[in-house]
């Protein structure tokens, strides 16, 4: 399956920096951040050749993908995935607009 181009909305890409700069604080190191990053982008890249294979949610559009405690939300176009959000599946699921129960 030819692999699809990532795109990032704005607010995905703010979550992503919130949740990295939060365990660079948390931990006094960059170490636990990098890691968690490789492990986004290893989730990501995975889902740009194979995009089903997160969840569905009550959305028809949008999927998840589970890395660790957060959910990355995305929808599936023609040619690209689209992050939409990514999600720290311990807090309160009322605070986001997807519902993945």
């Amino acid at each position: 399956m030819a692999k699809r181009k990532i795109v990032w909305t704005n607010s995905a890409k703010s979550e992503l920096k919130e949740i990295l700069i939060y365990w660079t604080n948390k931990t006094k190191s960059k170490t636990y951040s990098k890691k968690l990053n490789k492990l986004f982008t290893e989730a990501i890249d995975l889902l740009s050749q194979h995009p089903k294979i997160g969840r569905t949610t009550n959305d028809q559009n949008a999927r998840i993908s589970i890395v660790r405690n957060y959910l990355i939300f995305y929808e599936i176009n023609v040619n690209e995935i689209i992050i939409l959000s990514i999600w720290d599946a311990r807090r309160d699921e009322n605070q986001t607009d997807f519902h993945y129960s």
